[in-house]
């Protein structure tokens, strides 16, 4: 660690040494390009920062901490006086009091914020003047590394403390090197959401009371909980904070660890420790009837994939619930009977609500009318909603109050989960639409929406989606391939691609030098996964789980893959339907008609059937972007020098179009056996034209994995989900085409309807709803249904009787002579 701050502090040294003879200075204008240097994140590598960029850019690290606050982000590459008081003003308005350490390095304490994304600060040593700035991530508490976060030891004993049968100790832990003192003090806050009307809501972060003071700060603390009494057993929901001692009791904003959020059972009353399930019961008949005064927020939210592959598949809308993750082993907890669940990535736009959709070991939806391990929507989403900070869209806690407390009022904690998914049921899948899929690979080649494939070598930038209707913007960089002897072959290569959608954040991704990693960048500046995977960003969230691959998802639902295999960068964008006719570009026109894919941007169609090499070039050549148009980062000389200089697209630069294949080549032989089935054409071009067997098997593997992929978002007819009959059984669970349901009735009942039922093409169900009726209550129905058959039939006679008296007054009114009248 001390290795890596030293690295950092002389890059400091080394910036403010690169344009030190020029008088202009970065404070207050960071981000800028002046006329004599560069106050941008480029400027290092260009050579062009001026002489303070690094005393007033600041960079800091951790560059991430927890929404909560209390992250102590020490300021790299910057020396202060020991004696310098720092002030920390975050988003313009919230500040804090930093600290300079004793080897006169400054640091900013985060402040509670209710938000998450990247946050701009400024940094003051005077309390007057803000002239330093700087940003970092905040991060869900959820979501944090948890070796910044206080760690409850066994967290179910926690949050069933007070139940029969688990009382006793309760143990904590957390790393002590994080707090900065020798004593510290164990704090216990609370989380409500206060306001007379639902619009007027307010989050409110509730400092309590203290479970330990002074104490040696030691990494562990333990105790036995007490009941709790008014006011303070109001609060159910909060956490744990582990702070410095020398700070006041309950002071906001100091440097501290916090635990995750969590249902205070430890801490509710003696009532709770006397009877829980009475108590919980109570609790959730109160928020029954919460409910049922809300506005409905289930016809707004998305509906589920209907199958487990269309749900990992539509990564642009769709991300994995980290509750019940199939590649950690599905430790479904709250969802027995599933393997697999995911979460709608946006909130829904007008309540901030969330979906949730479950899947079983055969891919098929599990609903919480067959399972009380279905899926259920949110009316507060998980993740929180832009513009957060107000509820019910804080990111985590208002989740926990709308939806997860009362789980454990009504499922956990009492026997009334019916009531619980009386207000949160499963959703089906019935208006679910897969997302189109338009992928670049290889040497490089194309797949459009429409499934059209061909190859296009073109050198420069190009757009890959041009969707003005839409305001998405996807482009493409290719570069020369470089051959193992170092010369240049007559072919090119995707390098990195950029993206927008409406006003987000641009995220560009691109080769790294570094073998078999992507690199980053966000507004032209480089990201850093080292602390979190997934990043909430303006307009757009970022995941990458591993240096090869990296996900781009867009408000909008668009979803972008990028995956680097060996020397190759593979693309795919994933366009929900409201894209369709309103997509041009590279990756063609979508709209179920592959002829018309090749559209140049002159609006004319290269006929697809019967296009020659030649022609498919200059269909690709059209659609190079402008300097005006370009989102790319042009960080480095050989880039300025590449691409932003010179036109856009390489008019000296000629592809091969064809190699033979020649059996006196070495390579041909072991080529054939590999290229062979779906991609074979793809995979021997790029063996052939790079002399490599490596290049050409992973385009093999990029376009099989793309036809996979497509397969997967494959539409599927869903008939939607039908209930038990009462007093009977349902047989079967999945409701697809094709699918059959049988239905039993109990001891004595009596079976009416269809036993059997089959899942049509059309999305409807054969037969009809079957019931049961004991047989000494037949009579009595059947005389009921005799007697309001009676009371049918009388009401359309008597109808029928009142429409002919009618007739007959108009056609004798229709018979009167005609009048002249005047006023």
């Amino acid at each position: 660690m001390r290795a890596k701050l030293t690295k950092t502090i002389l890059f400091g040294v080394f910036l403010s040494c690169l344009s030190n003879t020029t008088g202009q200075t970065c404070k207050r204008k960071c981000g800028d390009t002046l006329e004599e240097c560069s106050c941008h994140a480029t400027c290092g590598s260009l050579l062009n920062c001026c002489a303070d960029y690094s005393q007033f850019c600041l960079q800091v690290s951790p560059y991430s901490g927890s929404m909560l606050g209390g992250s102590a982000l020490m300021i790299l590459g910057v020396a202060f006086r020991p004696d310098e008081r720092l002030r920390c003003r975050f988003k313009g308005e919230i500040e804090t009091e930093g600290f300079v350490d004793a080897a006169g390095r400054g640091h900013c304490v985060s402040p509670l914020l209710y938000e998450t994304g990247m946050v701009p600060f400024d940094v003051s040593t005077d309390g007057i003047n803000f002239d330093r700035s700087g940003e970092y991530l905040s991060v869900h508490p959820s979501k944090l590394d948890p070796a910044f976060k206080v760690t409850l030891v066994n967290e179910t004993r926690w949050q069933y403390y007070g139940t029969q049968n688990t009382a006793g100790s309760l143990n904590m832990t957390w790393n002590s090197s994080l707090i900065g003192a020798d004593k510290v003090d164990v704090e216990l806050w609370g989380y409500r959401e206060t306001g007379s009307d639902v619009a007027d809501l307010q989050a409110a972060w509730t400092y309590l009371y203290s479970l330990g003071r002074d104490l040696p700060n030691t990494g562990a603390f333990s105790f036995i909980p007490k009941p709790s009494e008014k006011p303070y057993s109001n609060w159910v929901l909060g956490s744990i904070r582990v702070s410095q001692s020398t700070k006041s009791e309950g002071a906001r904003d100091v440097r501290g660890l916090w635990s995750g959020a969590h249902a205070l059972a430890w801490h509710m009353e003696q009532a709770f420790r006397d009877d829980s399930a009475a108590w919980a019961k109570n609790r959730c008949m109160e928020w029954d009837s919460l409910e049922k005064m809300l506005p409905n927020f289930l016809d707004e939210i998305i509906d589920c994939p209907c199958t487990l592959a269309q749900a990992r598949a539509d990564t642009g809308r769709f991300h994995t619930d980290y509750g019940c993750d199939l590649e950690k082993g599905s430790v479904c907890t709250y969802h027995p009977s599933s393997v697999h669940c995911v979460r709608a990535i946006q909130a829904s736009p007008k309540h901030g609500s969330g979906q949730q959709c479950c899947y079983d070991d055969t891919g098929a939806q599990v609903l919480t009318g067959d399972s009380v391990g279905g899926s259920t929507p949110d009316r507060a989403h998980d993740w929180g909603s832009p513009p957060y900070r107000k509820p019910p869209r804080v990111p985590g806690l208002s989740h926990w109050l709308y939806d997860v407390m009362s789980f454990y009022y009504c499922c956990l904690w009492s026997d009334h989960c019916h009531v619980y998914f009386s207000h949160r049921p499963s959703s089906g899948c019935r208006t679910y639409r897969p997302p189109r899929a338009g992928a670049v690979l290889g040497d490089p080649h194309f797949i459009t929406f429409d499934g059209l494939n061909y190859t296009f070598n073109g050198k420069g930038e190009y757009y890959l989606v041009s969707s003005p209707n839409k305001t998405l913007s996807v482009q493409a960089r290719t570069e020369q391939v470089k051959l193992k002897n170092g010369t240049l072959a007559k072919a090119t290569r995707l390098s990195s691609v950029v993206m927008k959608a409406n006003s987000s954040d641009v995220i560009e991704v691109r080769l790294a030098e570094r073998q078999d990693h992507l690199q980053v960048l966000r507004n032209k500046k480089t990201l850093s996964f080292a602390e979190q995977k997934w990043m909430d960003l303006h307009g757009v969230f970022v995941f990458s789980p591993s240096p090869q691959n990296v996900t781009v998802m867009f408000s909008s639902g668009v979803g972008v893959e990028v995956r680097r295999q060996d020397e190759t960068m593979a693309v795919t964008v994933l366009l929900p339907r409201e894209f369709i006719n309103h997509t041009w570009g590279l990756l063609g026109h979508m709209n179920s008609d592959p002829s018309d894919d090749l559209l140049t941007s002159l609006e004319e169609v290269v006929p697809s059937a019967h296009a020659t090499d030649e022609e498919i070039f200059t269909f690709g050549a059209s659609w190079n972007i402008s300097n005006e148009t370009s989102l790319f980062t042009y960080d480095s000389k050989y880039l300025l020098d590449t691409y932003h200089y010179p036109p856009k697209h390489d008019l000296a630069f000629v592809p091969t179009f064809s190699l033979p294949e020649s059996p006196d080549d070495p390579l041909v032989a072991d080529m054939l056996k590999m290229c062979y089935g779906d991609g074979a054409e793809f995979c021997k071009h790029d063996t052939l034209i790079s002399r490599s067997l490596t290049l050409g098997n992973a385009t093999l593997r990029a376009f099989q994995s793309h036809q996979a992929l497509r397969r997967d978002l494959e539409p599927v007819v869903s008939c939607g989900w039908l209930p038990t009959p009462r007093n009977g059984k349902k047989n079967g669970t999945h409701y697809l085409v094709g699918n059959m349901l049988s239905f039993f009735c109990n001891g004595d009942y009596l079976f009416y309807g269809s036993a059997e039922r089959t899942c049509l093409d059309d999305g409807t169900w054969t037969g009809v709803q079957p019931f049961c009726i004991k047989e000494d209550n037949l009579g009595f129905i059947l005389g009921a249904v005799g007697s309001l058959s009676a009371l049918i039939t009388l009401g359309v006679m008597i109808k029928l009787h009142n429409r002919k008296q009618e007739r007959e007054r108009r056609e004798k009114l229709d018979q009167m002579p005609i009048r002249e009248q005047t006023c």
